[in-house]
């Protein structure tokens, strides 16, 4: 018998120990054939004393198994990104010679996990481990060192692909997340902190699945865990009792920057998808119906003539969207999509961006006092089309809600801050010190790459993302900033 199922075996043992129930399992068949799993009721017991001591050792041997079998597929990370100063003397002020005033190259370090996903290299992990570095490194369960390249990277899910040149690798078999369980036990592995605590392994629960509106990324469907998860995590690995890869840790909430018990894994499923199109496409193409959505609250619900607040209401229907060509109208309430009921904005947009372009949804509506049924045809968004769809009116709206506003980062700009060439974004020109984001540390002369892990690389592109997360009414928005270099998180109210 694999230790595996002697480690699935024990656990389930102490459930019928504690019930007053026999377990036993039939040894490995000499003939390979499956192994038989018998509950009969109990002949002989054992001391009472000793009956609690075995159930831990049992239940302890099952957890060490896992750890065992998976810690070598984990892996440690370690970027190395070039950056170059610009290093002003105080000499020249008085002298305008150039030796006076050089640019400084050094480099800077960075430190994630990854997950070996497949026994000829790939590797998963989280996008912001890898972003902007000029050289990644593996290191391995056993000690050895690779080199890895970047077969992909996708911001939108926070997802990663990495690839070694090197077979026979010890690879974690994926599970379904959409079967995780509140309550679940899961383990935790990765290279918390510093590399000194490489392969580090935790225990803990599932506390909450599905968790979204968090502002950490535009397509979220978080596993909460309280498993131990501090920087360096991420890219690691989140692990059930069947040894098998269910999440990738991303990220903590924390008032102290260290581990709070409250942690996030992508779940595998939504990783598998984007890492098969990374893989296969070269990037990630997911479904577009063409609404701006809004929640419902009592207020709008009674207004709209409805018995209850539920679902997210058609704020704004893009013209030649696939929502306009099924019909949709600007006021209608979707109540369920595919079945399942619609629960707020994030949620349906998640659910609709998950889906790829060409599949066909049915949306429930209820439109004039009644409940009937559209069914969609998604397509793809095009990001240029998305922000060219911004109005000067939008941008004035917009930055009336931030307090500030942005321009384009222009190479002239990158050398007044010091910036790499590599830096996309846009420069924040002008901002209110009475608004939120400056009193959360937002300044003029920051580069925003990101908007709830939206990347923004022209200022339409930021001003159509941004109308999209005041669209959603969202109370908060998390920015992604490029300040002198180093990459910091702004989040601010709206």
């Amino acid at each position: 018998m694999d230790n595996m199922t002697r480690s699935v075996a024990a656990v389930l043992s102490i459930v019928f120990v504690m019930i007053g129930m026999h377990y036993s399992y039939d040894t490995d068949p000499a003939d390979g054939s499956e192994v038989n799993f018998t509950v009969s009721e109990t002949q002989t017991k054992s001391p009472a004393e000793n009956q609690p001591m075995n159930s831990l050792r049992d239940f302890n041997n099952a957890i060490v198994n896992i750890a065992e079998q998976t810690n070598p597929t984990v892996v440690t990370i370690v970027t190395t990104q070039t950056v170059r100063q610009r290093q002003q003397s105080p000499l020249s002020f008085f002298f305008n010679d150039p030796r006076f005033n050089q640019e400084r190259e050094f480099q800077r370090e960075g430190l994630g996990s990854g997950v070996i996903v497949s026994e000829d290299g790939y590797i998963l992990t989280n996008n912001h481990v890898i972003d902007n570095a000029d050289d990644i490194k593996i290191m391995l369960f056993d000690g050895d060192e690779l080199d890895a390249e970047i077969v992909g990277a996708d911001p939108g899910s926070d997802i990663a692909v990495l690839k070694v040149d090197v077979t026979d690798l010890p690879a974690i078999p994926m599970g379904n997340s959409d079967e995780m369980r509140v309550g679940e036990m899961v383990l935790a592995i990765g290279s918390p902190l510093n590399q000194e605590f490489a392969h580090s392994v935790s225990m803990g629960i599932v506390s909450a699945t599905g968790r979204s509106s968090l502002g950490l990324s535009p397509f979220e469907n978080y596993i909460q865990t309280d498993a131990a998860i501090n920087p360096g995590n991420s890219g690691g690995a989140l692990i059930n009792v069947d040894g098998q890869l269910v999440g990738i840790n991303t990220a903590i909430a924390s008032r102290t920057g260290g581990n709070q018990g409250i942690g996030f894994a992508i779940p595998v499923n939504m990783a598998r998808d984007v890492m098969e199109s990374l893989i296969n496409d070269g990037y990630v193409s997911r479904g577009f119906i063409g609404i701006l959505p809004g929640n419902v609250d009592r207020t709008m619900a009674r207004a709209l003539g409805m018995d209850r607040a539920q679902g997210i209401v058609v704020s704004e229907v893009t013209p030649d969207s696939p929502a306009e060509s099924a019909g949709l109208q600007e006021g209608d309430v979707i109540l369920r999509l595919n079945g399942n009921e619609v629960r707020n904005p994030t949620d349906f947009r998640v659910d609709i961006a998950s889906r790829k372009p060409g599949d066909v949804v049915e949306l429930e509506i209820f439109r004039d006092g009644s409940t009937q049924t559209l069914e969609v045809e998604l397509g793809e968004r095009d990001m240029e089309e998305f922000a060219s769809s911004v109005t000067p009116e939008d941008r004035q709206e917009v930055e009336e809600s931030l307090g500030f506003s942005v321009d384009e980062l222009t190479d002239g700009i990158r050398q007044q801050l010091n910036l790499h060439n590599s830096v996309e974004g846009v420069v924040v020109s002008n901002i209110s010190q009475g608004s939120s984001a400056f009193r959360q540390g937002l300044r003029q002369g920051d580069v925003i790459t990101q908007v709830a892990e939206m990347p923004v690389t022209q200022p339409a592109e930021f001003y159509a993302a941004m109308r999209t997360v005041i669209g959603e009414e969202n109370d908060v928005v998390l920015m992604r900033v490029n300040r002198q270099g180093r990459s910091i998180f702004v989040a601010f109210e709206l």
